[in-house]
């Protein structure tokens, strides 16, 4: 079903990422080494961490530009149609005839934890033409990065925002070391546990511990930094210190688009120009919806669906 196009008053936000077609199965429990297990179910689904991010913008009401690579396959037709349908620009989706769309594989269990892995494909030939990312970026309040594209295209994203005035919110997964450049160019750092520990070299175990990485990441540039604690919720972290966000209790199905719907939410909200803490929880409200349904794109919720549903305890500031 189309979606409405987003109102004439929407913030406008700019993904560059990646764009994957997820080939999800569905399993008991993941097999042990050299264990053949018989599967529930298979299923192809739009996905990949930009278009993922992409959607979860749209469906919180933002005016959605989409950049990315895709193959001249029908993978590739049926990404760019998927979007379009959620009413967002794929005038900047470039289409690689020499390589084939990236793919997802996605193993889910029945506790709805998932692994996953990724055939970048077309996704490793995104090039950026500053000059068109510089006419994409106008007006738009923030430039949304993930790390499913080449770094150093990433890296030439984050200059030229920086050039355009355009803030930055960088989701750095698949996990890899920042170049000491990008943090001066970070507006708002979104991670995981695992993430925050590899970035801050601490060890993230709890809340706690959380906090205390979450600082450490703030001290290198960003003006936000949020962490991600799954059934824990999140820690966000700004100027004015530390809080932690309880989570919504809720009976897991599927994870896997779980952290693309909670960045969605923040990065809406936050161009909305609500408060840090309540772009933090409205993203731990959307994730908790997201997470009871299964499939990545599919289970992203609407703005409608989000603002109804329960509101998380309020925030805890910590020491």
């Amino acid at each position: 079903m189309n979606r409405s196009p987003a109102p004439a008053d929407a913030p406008l936000l700019v993904v560059l990422g990646s764009l994957n077609m997820d080939v999800v199965v569905r399993v008991p429990q993941a097999p042990a080494a050299g264990e053949t297990l018989q599967g529930r179910s298979i299923d192809h689904l739009p996905g990949g961490k930009g278009g993922n991010q992409a959607v979860g913008c749209a469906r919180q009401g933002g005016a959605v530009r989409m950049l990315g690579c895709v193959g001249a396959d029908a993978h590739g037709t049926a990404l760019r149609d998927a979007l379009a349908r959620d009413g967002i620009d794929t005038g900047g989706v470039r289409v690689e005839a020499a390589t084939p769309t990236g793919v997802a594989l996605v193993m889910v269990e029945d506790s709805g934890q998932n692994r996953i892995v990724v055939i970048p494909g077309a996704n490793a030939a995104v090039q950026v033409d500053p000059a068109a990312l510089r006419a994409q970026l106008a007006g738009a309040a923030f430039l949304v990065l993930q790390f499913e594209t080449p770094l150093d295209q990433v890296g030439l994203a984050m200059e030229v925002a920086a050039q355009a005035g355009c803030k930055v919110l960088l989701n750095p997964s698949p996990m890899q070391a920042l170049p000491e450049a990008f943090w001066l160019r970070i507006d708002t750092l979104v991670v995981n546990e695992l993430e925050a520990q590899m970035l801050s070299g601490l060890p993230v175990t709890g809340i706690a511990d959380a906090a205390v990485a979450a600082r450490a990441l703030l001290s290198r540039g960003p003006v936000r930094v949020v962490v991600t604690l799954g059934g824990e919720g999140a820690v966000a972290a700004d100027a004015d210190g530390c809080r932690h966000h309880p989570a919504l209790r809720v009976k897991a199905v599927d994870t896997t688009a779980a952290g693309d719907t909670f960045l969605g939410a923040l990065a809406v909200s936050l161009a909305r120009g609500e408060t840090f803490d309540a772009a933090v929880q409205l993203g731990i409200r959307a994730a908790a919806l997201c997470i009871g349904r299964p499939g990545a794109q599919p289970s992203i919720p609407s703005r409608d669906e989000v603002l109804a549903s329960p509101v998380p305890p309020e925030p805890i500031a910590l020491p």
